[in-house]
């Protein structure tokens, strides 16, 4: 066995390592940090318990990036130490000590590299929407009760996935099948980056193995869907700047009071950049009125914003029905044990662990191969 030439492997990983915190902006970390901090420890933050929730989960997930990039730099500068404490015994004639701390300095090392492809792979992760939260659907398709069990396995495999993480995961809506498993079910996985790393799961999956629902022990197939979609804010309020209105009065009509008829104090607002216009003239003074008038502006165009929102969720949804052309990822359990991605053509073996959240090698791979068609849709 070629011994590992340490100075190489040990530039490399600071080279990479380098890369990583220039695409993170540590600088850019440590001020969100700041920021959330402050906002943290205001006395009035649980007035709001959801924005609380808001500002606390994120301060922690940004603070736990930050440590993991410079706890990396650490482990580098260890291992350093480590292969010089091996080249010292060596040094000294003490082949055993040195053989034993160039063994864990092997260890260290490959454990230093896959970490670092793991932060490697955050760094492609910079689509509009990749830093957002996720919801992701599982829906059963074609295979009857087999499917709706799949749908299940699935379920849990994300669920465990998250748990397996430290992210909080919430069912949102299950529908449950009428013999086992689901019809579908929606989560929510609260966690920066949820949907840029969960949407390379979005497809056709498709399972096969001998189905515990068929009394004669017969081969099945059967297939379920997975939709990923980033969670976005909802706003309550929308700002009109003054500069974006044109103001009309006129005079109102119809019965009313003394001013009504006999004063300019309806208005009518029209919003520019959308055409939006809104009238009111139910009120006795002009101010009255344009007050009025805002209001209802404001919430067209919050609706407005909603619809246009709805609309770019749904063009990144895919056609994900269920059938052998359009499959992202095959679970074999008969007759041999393996997944295997039909994108990336990575797979496994430990049908288990894959199923019990080990999806990581899957996600990992399925970035890396999102951001190469990009580049290639690109050039």
């Amino acid at each position: 066995m070629a011994a590992v030439d340490f100075p190489a492997e040990i530039s490399a990983l600071r080279a990479t390592y380098g890369t990583i915190r220039q695409v993170s902006d540590v600088d850019a970390l440590r001020a969100t940090i700041a920021e959330l901090s402050e906002q943290a420890s205001a006395p009035d933050l649980w007035d709001d318990v959801e924005k609380a929730q808001q500002v606390t989960s994120r301060l922690s997930h940004t603070q736990a990036e930050l440590d993991r990039l410079e706890r990396m730099g650490s482990r580098i500068a260890d291992l350093d130490t480590l292969v010089e404490m091996a080249d010292e015994a060596e040094a000294d004639n003490d082949t055993a000590t040195a053989a034993e701390t160039r063994a864990e300095a092997e260890r260290e090392l490959a454990a230093i590299r896959k970490q670092l492809g793991e932060l490697e792979v955050r760094t492609l992760l910079s689509g509009e929407y990749d830093q957002r939260e996720a919801l992701l659907t599982v829906r059963a398709e074609a295979g009857g009760v087999d499917a709706a069990d799949f749908a299940e396995m699935l379920l849990r495999m994300y669920l465990r996935w998250a748990e397996r993480h430290g992210y909080s995961a919430d069912v949102m809506d299950t529908s449950y099948a009428e013999e086992a498993g689901i019809k579908s079910a929606t989560v929510a996985i609260h966690a920066p980056y949820a949907y840029g790393t969960l949407s390379v799961e979005q497809g056709t999956h498709r399972l096969v193995r001998i189905s515990p629902f068929d009394n004669q022990g017969r081969r099945q197939t059967s297939f379920a869907g997975v939709e990923v979609l980033p969670v976005t804010e909802e706003a309550d309020h929308i700002d009109v700047p003054e500069a974006d209105i044109r103001v009309d009065v006129f005079r109102s009509s119809g019965p009313g009071g003394q001013s009504v008829n006999t004063t300019d104090s309806a208005v009518r607002l029209t919003h520019l950049p959308t055409g939006l216009v809104v009238s009111c003239q139910n009120e006795k003074s002009q101010l009255q009125n344009k007050a009025a008038a805002l209001r209802v502006l404001q919430a067209r165009l919050l609706v407005k914003a909603r619809e246009e929102r709805q609309a770019e969720l749904d063009a990144l949804k895919t056609d994900a029905g269920g059938s052998w052309g359009n499959q992202m990822r095959s679970y074999v359990l008969h007759p041999y044990q393996m997944v295997k991605d039909l994108r990336t053509e990575h797979e496994e073996g430990n049908t288990s662990g894959v199923f019990d959240g080990a999806i990581d090698a899957f996600l990992e791979n399925g970035i890396r191969w999102r951001r190469q068609r990009e580049r290639a849709a690109a050039s």
